[in-house]
């Protein structure tokens, strides 16, 4: 047979394609994968076979496994050309193979969705799994939306804020020990300029790119003068490069403060990264709690994409309660940076619908609905 011939009948038909519908532009994913700017550090294959990305899943502890299952029912009804690798983390791990294994296959895939992974050994060698995968990953970035939704009964309405914290360093650098028989601690708080400038430079790029006037810098450099106040001037030294971007500073214990009389003040806050965990907390709890809002980790070859608080739900979990607003917005944000904005839209559109027009809210949100009944109903609009 004519290999040209062989070659036809192998061709797909244009349909199978049309179904898969991307971005015209270039997605966050091939510009981390694809363009010569990024230096791999190591060379690793793109993960899309078959027309589909392969995407690391990590259940995680608590609720993690059963949203878990709620985003493949999504992403089956959407028809969201995405394929699972499942890799569980043991939340009573004594060693640190299952945490290699997982960052193995996010540097494999290059993305991943993740629920919170608890940690519970006393082995200090054992390391803490939702620290190492940033470090390890170079995840430099983590970006939550905080956005009110209509409906949802809440302490403030029309707060719309973005937290763009530095995510690898601070406090969570897990360095730290002990002397004189554990009477003393010392715990390093490590504050570099380089990543400081990452996290700037990205904070307001996203500013001007999303139509966000304003960055303020959450500090606390009036007592931490040398690592806070290297934070603060960075953020200085990087906000005179874009003038058409306003800049102020405030101190992390008044931003608190501000945030729960007046949240509509802040567009963007540029944190450290123990003040972003607690503004960021802050803020969810005024906008309706911890099962609405997504939260994403960026690094300049890998992204993570995750439930904004980080909680593991283990008091709530396999009891049909849990909201799964959270992970399925994070699915959304995955989506969108996979390059499949149909799709994202179309998920994105029926959890909005489901939510603040029918308001079938989980107990978290003064409602009586399962988590079952909100992805009957989000599944019904997809």
């Amino acid at each position: 047979m004519n290999p040209s011939t062989v070659f036809k009948l192998l061709k797909p038909q244009n349909w199978l394609w049309k179904s898969v519908t991307r971005s015209k532009t270039i997605s966050d994913f091939e510009k981390q994968h694809k363009t010569p700017k990024c230096v791999k550090p190591t060379p690793i294959p793109l993960a899309l076979y078959g027309g589909k990305h392969t995407v690391t899943m990590i259940p995680g502890s608590g609720i993690g496994p059963e949203l878990m299952e709620f985003v493949r029912q999504v992403f089956t009804v959407a028809k969201a050309p995405v394929h699972f690798e499942t890799v569980t983390i043991d939340e009573n791990r004594e060693d640190n193979t299952d945490l290699e294994y997982a960052i193995i296959s996010i540097k494999r895939n290059g993305v991943a969705i993740k629920g919170n992974v608890d940690t519970f050994s006393a082995d200090t060698t054992v390391r803490l799994s939702n620290v190492a995968i940033r470090n390890e990953l170079d995840l430099c970035v983590y970006l939550m939306r905080c956005k009110s939704y209509p409906g949802v009964r809440a302490k403030h309405e029309n707060v719309d804020i973005v937290v763009v914290r530095q995510n690898t360093e601070g406090e969570y650098c897990m360095l730290e020990h002990s002397i004189r028989n554990g009477t003393v601690v010392e715990n390093l708080k490590i504050i570099t300029e380089e990543n400081s400038q990452r996290v700037a430079k990205y904070a307001f790029d996203y500013a001007r790119k999303n139509g966000r006037k304003k960055v303020t810098t959450v500090h606390k450099a009036n007592i931490m003068k040398f690592s806070d106040g290297l934070f603060l001037q960075t953020a200085r030294k990087v906000a005179k490069d874009y003038p058409d971007i306003q800049h102020n500073d405030i101190i992390v214990d008044n931003c608190c403060m501000q945030l729960v009389t007046r949240p509509q003040q802040f567009e963007v806050l540029l944190t450290p990264n123990l003040y972003g965990n607690i503004v960021a907390n802050v803020i969810c709890g005024l906008i309706g709690g911890p099962g609405l809002v997504s939260g994403r980790n960026y690094g300049a070859h890998y992204a993570v994409f995750e439930p904004g608080t980080r909680n593991s739900g283990r008091t709530i979990a396999n009891k049909n309660i849990a909201n799964p607003v959270a992970m399925l917005n994070a699915s959304v944000d995955m989506l969108y940076h996979l390059g499949y904005v149909q799709h994202a839209k179309v998920i994105e559109n029926a959890i909005f619908q489901a939510v603040a027009k029918d308001k079938v809210h989980t107990p978290d949100l003064g409602g009586s609905a399962s988590s079952v009944d909100v992805v009957k109903k989000i599944l019904e609009y997809i």
